[in-house]
Parts: C-alpha cells; structure tokens; sequence
C-alpha cells in the first residue's frame, strides 16, 4: 500500500511565547470551576475581539470562535476547556465551617490546605480547606491517622463564624460553588507549577495558535472553529456546541506524565485512545505526520482513565473525526506542572493543522457512496517468514 501524502502545510508559524504566557497568567487569575465559568467566558471574548476574530456565544457561555477559510465545506474544529475542578457547600455545619463536595474528579489529599473562595450571595469571602483534625497541639499524632476523603475535610471560613446561624448570616449556604487558589509559579527556565493548568494552559495554547494564525495573512483551506466548552470537568464537553458541518475536531488537553504513561512535559503528546476507545485513525496519524514533516517534538499515549472534550460529541452520536494533542502535565488534578516548551509545540502543531491541506476530500459532504473512502494498512492473507525461520525440509520433500 502507498504511504498517503504528508498534508500540504506552509513552514512552521512562529508562537508568540509573551502572549501565550500572558493569556495563561491571566486565565489562571480568574476563577472558573465548572458552573461559575462566566468571568472567564468574557476574559476570552475580550480577547478574541482585540485579535478580530469573530465568534457565537450559547445561552450558557460556551464560545465558538470562527476563523474563515477558502471553503465552508468539511470545516475543523479545536476545542479545549475553560472549566476546572473545584468545591460546593454541601452542608452548613454546627461548628461554623463547611462540609464540602468536588467539582470534578480529584482527590482530597490535594485539597487539604488549599485556600479558597466562596463564592455566596452576600460577596465573596476567603477560607482554607482542612482536615478535620487540623491542629497538632490538640491531637498530637492523630493527625497522620485520619483516612483521606472529602468526608474528612471542612472549609474554614475567613469570616466570624463559629455556628451555623452564624454562616447563614454571612449569606452562605448550601450549594455555594468554591474556587480554588491556583498558586501559579512562571519559573525562569521554563517550567509553570500550577493548580488548574488543566485546561487554562490549552485555552492559552488555543489562543496564541490563533494570534499567529491571523499575523500570518494565510486563509485556512477550510472554516476553522476554536470552540471553549465550560463544563468538560463534570463530563458535558463539546456535545452541545459542535456544528454539523464540522468533519475534524482535535481537542486540546493535559497528557499525564506519570509511571507507565509515554506523555512528556516536552514536545506534543498525540493520544491514541482514552477511556471512551481509539481516536480517529486517519486524523491522528495526519497530526503525526504533521509534527514528522515539521520537526515538531512528539509522543503517543495511551489514557485509561481520562476523556476529552470530545468524548461527549462521539457519545451524542457526531459524526466528526476526533484528535486529541496533549500537553505533559506532572501531578494532573493535584499541583500540576508543565513546561512552556509543550504549549509552544501544542501551539505549532495547531496552527500546521488549520493551515494543512483537507485530509480526504470526501468528508467534505455529510454521507457519500465508497469512492474516496480510506483504507487502513492490512497484512497479506498469508505472511512468508524469513529463510532462517522456514521449517527444515523433510525427508519427504
């Protein structure tokens, strides 16, 4: 079988690394767990409109940013998420602290001591997430003995509180959605260490891959939508703000550098599957030749306990080809860390694909006859093994 073209592509677009830092920088200082994601919804818009680029806000604050290309035919989509994982007022307690439940999936060891928001009908107040048993004078060496768990945890509240009467007079109550302090650290050869890289980094990445995209003049072949779903962290993703005539979506989202994980804090890493199954055959290794033709540093992974925001479109029965590219996250969900040389990669590998040539002509239409149809690479019905595997001829051969 011949090796399929490399897609047509222009050389390799410079990143602006100030402005991709920036946008992180500035992400990364408004909070937006997932159902309080408005401040950064507008954050967003405000940017794309200092970069003109237009783009369609749903009811709930989704964004899906528009990039016209020389053909609205068999248009591609880049998604990531503005969301993140925080907290919510389970229960007012009688001590005056708060019994809380997650937003997201993440573990309560790395909740412990973190400082936070409330967020209540009254303002905002400040507060620190403890154990239980918080205070070493008081229970010695108890304090290592409690279990790890959200029902182990309370929230402190920076305000007079020492009951329950005295919480709901401060207006807080139960289902107040709590932020979490991301803590951010730009270290100077590289390196970031912060809560919520996950997915601020790749709306950054998704951001500065634009800015070159409009600095460059050059039209994409096809229309380009750069869509930011709010709620990826609790499993909605791109389900409801994917259009039908899109052919190609590539997510953008954290790679776990972690024992048994191929995902590393340099270059792209190119999921293969995730919990929901394989990605698109045909687009993934296009993403791969892409990053070969270009010399952009890549891995493959595989995430066996991870989804994008891609998951729920293919589950909401899509018809759309699926990527996703990844950045290395160290301590995913807990205090994460990248380096600034992935996003830049992440970075280039999009642009290199709104700008590539269309991968197969036929998805340009919604349902087709075979012609045009792909193949994938198959072994001949009969493998001949090499001379020094063959069997010893017998005696009666």
């Amino acid at each position: 079988m011949n090796k399929p073209e490399t897609p047509r592509t222009s050389a390799r677009l410079e990143i602006d690394i100030a402005y991709l830092r920036e946008q992180l920088d500035s992400l990364l200082t408004i909070p937006s767990p997932t159902g309080y994601t408005d401040n950064a919804v507008r954050h967003l818009c405000g940017e794309l409109e200092k970069l003109g680029v237009g783009y369609d806000l749903t009811r709930r604050g989704a964004i899906r940013a528009h990039l016209r290309g020389l053909s609205a035919n068999g248009s591609r989509a880049v998604v990531g998420h503005v969301d993140t994982l925080g907290a919510q007022v389970k229960a007012l307690k009688p001590n005056g602290r708060l019994e809380l439940v997650p937003i997201g999936s993440w573990s309560a060891r790395f909740a412990e001591g973190a400082r936070t928001i409330v967020f209540s009908e009254k303002g905002a107040y400040r507060g620190t997430i403890l154990p239980l048993r918080a205070s070493g004078h008081t229970f010695g060496d108890d304090v290592d003995t409690l279990p790890v768990g959200w029902d182990y945890i309370e929230l402190r509240v920076d305000a007079y509180s020492s009951s329950e009467e005295d919480l709901e007079r401060l207006g807080i109550d139960v289902g107040d959605i709590v932020a979490i302090d991301p803590q951010p650290e730009f270290l100077d050869n590289g390196f970031i260490v912060s809560r919520h890289l996950d997915n601020k980094a790749g709306c950054a990445i998704m951001m500065a891959a634009m800015k070159a995209i409009k600095e460059s003049q050059q039209p994409p072949p096809v229309d380009t939508y750069w869509l930011f779903t709010i709620a990826e962290e609790v499993g909605h993703g791109a389900a409801s703000i994917l259009l039908p005539d899109i052919a190609e979506m590539v997510a953008v989202d954290n790679g776990t550098t972690a024992p048994g994980q191929n995902s590393s804090e340099f270059g792209v890493t190119i999921a293969m599957a995730d919990m929901t199954g394989p990605f698109d055959f045909h687009l993934t290794r296009r993403l791969v030749e892409l990053c070969d033709a270009l010399d952009i540093r890549r891995r493959k992974d595989v995430f066996r306990h991870y989804r994008s925001d891609s998951a729920s479109a293919v589950e909401a029965g899509a018809d759309v080809r699926t990527a996703l590219i990844t950045f290395g996250v160290d301590a995913s969900h807990g205090y994460e860390r990248i380096h600034m040389h992935a996003l830049r990669s992440c970075s280039e590998l999009l642009t290199a694909f709104a700008l590539s040539g269309i991968g197969n002509p036929r998805d340009t239409r919604p349902v087709s006859g075979l012609a045009g149809f792909p193949k994938q690479p198959t072994l001949p019905a009969v493998q001949t093994l090499s001379p020094e595997f063959q069997p010893a001829p017998s005696e009666e051969d």
